[in-house]
């Protein structure tokens, strides 16, 4: 049980030190587009590819990637503390907001491209030549009766990788795709098997892509791994997207609120007043140290996490037994500006843990206790809620859903 909670950790720290990384390429990107990084010269010297700390304070917070100052100055030090940025002369290991010049590793060649930076990199040079392909062997594909969106068979990544001069041999090849998995780049579909090369289908785990908000830099910084069948509070940065319907917050009862609905293991319905839906950056970031993203009137801000809906547990076989005691339904959920309003936990399956009762997920007729098979013609039955979570946050804002709720 420890070795198994201790290669979550790493996965998680991976995953996070992964995600710093491109959100701190994809700032260096904004920043040489807007003219903010050029040559700058203090006391009769030049220095190159820099940017002044002020100004690009003032830069985020006018672009909206933080609220304030504070929190700008707390984004800034976290990729200083990543090894993403660093002063032009290293003497100052805090980051400030004064005249004071920064610059990014990556533009002066002094990035630590150590062997976990190295496989990164190759995974997303890797993940950008697939994606951008015509005929691209990331395809919609099948496995075991679940469809996997952007999915490959095992032996036609070697095969690319041969073809296009990645790999000397298939056993090179073969290594290099186990170290990818090992990294967190790519993985089999159902994360039951290690790579190999075969007919068996794997995909990316990052969506190298995706733009990131600088904001879930501090989100995830202190995530644990959920534990158990039942859902546990562990974000993901699609849940700590603004928009996201997969956290809950948790104000004194004020007028014109609504309440998220909420069962406890065994009991009856109950109500916890939610003052709006949206992303836990405020508890995070508070918890952590850091001023809130968003200001509440409320003092006391929570997580609604019951462990479970569930009077017991299901599995899917016995979800899809000839004459269950469960009727489908379709649902159309179409999303507004604060997200959808429902929270999905568990792993396979699924099932709806709370609906916000003003929300579209509520108007649609999404229920707790519901068991989502299908988020926009994909199966999801046999996915987690984390896998769940990223293809509704990634997807278009009508949401097409599945679910298989008990017959009264």
């Amino acid at each position: 049980m420890e070795r198994t909670s201790s290669i979550r950790r790493k996965a998680m720290a991976r995953q996070h030190k992964a995600e710093v990384m491109i959100a701190g390429e994809q700032l260096r990107l904004r920043l040489h587009d807007g003219k903010l990084i050029k040559d700058r010269r203090y006391h009769l010297r030049t220095y190159p590819n820099c940017f002044v700390a002020q100004e690009l304070i003032g830069w985020l917070v006018s672009h909206k990637e933080a609220p304030d100052r504070a929190t700008a100055v707390s984004l800034m030090q976290h990729l200083m503390d990543n090894d993403i940025v660093h002063h032009v002369c290293d003497k100052r290991p805090v980051f400030k907001d004064a005249k004071l010049l920064y610059r990014f590793r990556k533009d002066d060649g002094t990035f630590p491209f150590n062997t976990e930076v190295k496989i990164f990199m190759r995974g997303q040079r890797l993940y950008e030549h697939l994606i951008g392909e015509k005929n691209s062997i990331l395809q919609l594909r099948e496995e075991h009766g679940v469809a996997y969106q952007r999915s490959f068979p095992g032996y036609q990544l070697i095969d690319w990788l041969l073809q296009n001069g990645e790999a000397e041999s298939r056993r090179r090849g073969l290594e290099l795709c186990r170290a990818l998995q090992e990294h967190g780049i790519i993985q089999h579909v159902g994360k039951k098997h290690d790579f190999f090369d075969s007919g068996l289908l794997y995909q990316f785990c990052i969506n190298f892509r995706r733009r990131r908000r600088l904001s879930e830099l501090l989100n995830e910084s202190e995530q644990d791994a959920d534990e158990g069948n039942e859902g546990v509070a562990v974000s993901t940065h699609e849940d700590n997207h603004p928009d996201s319907p997969f956290g809950l917050r948790k104000c004194p009862p004020q007028e014109g609120n609504s309440a998220f609905q909420s069962v406890g293991l065994g009991k009856d319905l109950k109500q916890v007043t939610s003052g709006r839906r949206g992303s836990l950056n405020s508890l995070q970031l508070h918890t952590a140290g850091f001023a809130p993203l968003v200001q509440l009137s409320s003092t006391s801000v929570v997580r609604c996490n019951p462990k479970s809906v569930l009077r017991r547990n299901f599995t899917c076989e016995e979800l899809l037994a000839p004459g269950a005691p469960f009727i489908k339904r379709v649902l159309t959920v179409l999303g507004d500006a604060l997200g959808w309003g429902f929270v999905v936990r568990g792993r396979a399956p699924c099932y709806v843990q709370a609906v916000d009762p003003g929300s579209p997920a509520a108007a649609a007729g999404v229920k707790v206790r519901q068991f989502v098979c299908q988020v926009n013609a994909q199966c999801v039955l046999y996915l987690d809620y984390r896998t769940i979570s990223r293809l509704v946050m990634t997807g278009p804002r009508t949401v097409v859903l599945e679910v298989m709720e008990p017959l009264e």
